[in-house]
Order: C-alpha cells, then sequence, then structure tokens
C-alpha cells in the first residue's frame, strides 16, 4: 500500500521540547507519511529559530508572526523585523497571529491593534495568514471581515486550531479561509464531528500543533508530526472516506493555500 502523503499546516518546532530527538522526530514524520510540516514562530525569536529550520530541511517551511500572547511585549521594530523574515523563500505565511482573550484579556487593545497591522502586512506581501482565535470570535469576525471586504482577498488563510460551532465555520468559510483541525477532534467530547461534516472538502486542513494537543491516545505526551496520521483517520471516519482519500485532498488544500509546488 503506498504511504500517504500529508501536509501538517501548524507545529512548533523550533521549541526545547524537540531538542533532544529532532531528526528521529522528523524521521518519524517521514514515516508516518508527512511531506511537509510549516512551523509557525510566535514572536521574532521564534520566527527566525522557524526559518533556520526552514532553510535546513527541505520539507520544512515557516509561518512568521507574533501570537497574541507575545503582542504585548512587542517592539514597534519587531513588526519590521517580521517583514525581513518574510523575504525567505521559505516563509509561506505570516502568523500564528490572532486574539486569545483566555488567557491574555487584559491585553484586549495591544492584541486588536496587532493583529490589524500584521494583517495590513498579509495585505502588502500577498501572503496568507494564520490565524488563532480563542474566546474572541465577536472580535475576531469584525475584524477578519473588514479586513478581507478591503482587501478583497479569496484565500485570506486558515483558523488554525478550529474549535468554534457551525455557525461561526459558515461565517469564517463565507469569508474564504481555511479551516483546521488536529489531534482535540478525536477527544471523547470533542463536539468537532458535525463541524467537520458541513465544512466543503476544499476548504479543510489537517495540522498537529505539535508539541501541544496530542491526539487521545497520547494525552498528556508531548506531540509530534508522525501523530497526525490519527487526525486523518479520525477525519476520514466522520466523513466517510478513506484516509487515503483525506490524506490526498488535505494535501491539495494545503498546497493550494500556500503555494507549494
Amino acid at each position: 500500500m503506498p504511504k500517504l502523503n500529508i501536509i501538517d499546516t501548524h507545529a512548533h518546532l523550533e521549541g526545547e521540547e524537540f531538542a533532544g530527538d529532532f531528526e528521529a522526530m522528523l524521521a518519524r514524520a517521514v514515516e508516518a507519511g508527512v511531506s511537509r510540516i510549516i512551523t509557525a514562530g510566535t514572536n521574532v525569536e521564534s520566527s527566525e529559530k522557524a526559518v533556520a529550520l526552514a532553510q535546513k530541511y527541505p520539507q520544512i517551511f515557516a509561518a512568521v508572526g507574533i501570537h497574541p500572547q507575545e503582542i504585548h511585549n512587542a517592539q514597534k521594530a519587531d513588526i519590521q523585523k517580521i517583514a525581513e523574515l518574510v523575504k525567505n523563500p521559505k516563509v509561506v505565511a505570516l502568523g500564528e497571529m490572532g486574539l486569545d482573550f483566555h488567557r491574555s484579556a487584559v491585553y484586549r487593545d495591544e492584541q486588536i491593534k496587532g493583529l490589524k497591522r500584521q494583517l495590513e502586512m498579509a495585505s502588502e506581501l500577498r501572503l496568507p495568514v494564520i490565524i488563532h482565535n480563542r474566546q474572541s470570535t465577536k472580535e475576531m469576525i469584525e475584524i477578519l471581515s473588514e479586513w478581507v471586504n478591503k482587501t478583497q482577498t479569496k484565500t485570506p488563510g486558515v483558523i488554525h486550531c478550529f474549535q468554534e460551532n457551525a455557525d461561526n465555520a459558515g461565517v469564517f468559510l463565507e469569508m474564504g479561509f481555511y479551516l483546521a483541525f488536529g489531534g482535540y477532534i478525536g477527544y471523547p467530547k470533542s463536539l468537532m464531528a458535525e463541524v467537520i461534516k458541513i465544512v466543503p472538502k476544499t476548504r479543510l486542513l489537517t495540522e498537529t500543533d505539535a508539541p501541544y494537543l496530542p491526539p487521545q491516545k497520547f494525552r498528556g505526551q508531548r506531540n509530534e508530526p508522525a501523530y497526525i496520521v490519527y487526525t486523518v483517520e479520525r477525519m476520514a471516519e466522520v466523513l466517510g472516506k478513506t484516509k487515503e482519500e483525506v490524506a490526498n485532498f488535505t494535501t491539495e488544500n494545503a498546497c493550494r493555500l500556500f503555494k507549494f509546488q
């Protein structure tokens, strides 16, 4: 049976969690059928590390940006540094950016300003965005809707780690966003099965968010790109497809959005 061809559209490989077995982790990903991994920066330092990894390893690509939990620490020069990193040909997106009112609600104004500035940069650079949205959907919809209408972009980016209801999924889909799902869709209390069913198969993406949010089988342990097969299998189960079919169309979607050859 041919190996699956899967793209992990969101991981954080630049962290210390992978320092001890990086090469072995990548080998396991290749063995599982992961052909490409996008590692997403969360501030200038991690974005620089993401780009360095992308330059070193052919299957790794980078996204650069400032996470909402980091934006209050950012200096004005940091946005310019992110803009400089984008010049690297292996940078395929801006992000992880967004809003998070769960842990960092005290910095609401800074988060909103930081998100809007990074969205402006994405428009200038014509790059897709990777959006983090946690307990901030009302504000997120308002900001993204205004931005999409202003720029008239047809494929603005992806809502990372989607865990909203079907109605909100419809709003983001109407704007043109892709929705990415990870190992959490297999958690016993997950409500994502019904959401996944209403998403057009041309807008579904798979991700791990490694080292975070491991599949149910590995709860309490470090997540890694090889485990994306569990997300593909669960998505196939929900959609009544084979895992090969899910791997194929989510990979096609990732190639379309991030302009992989």
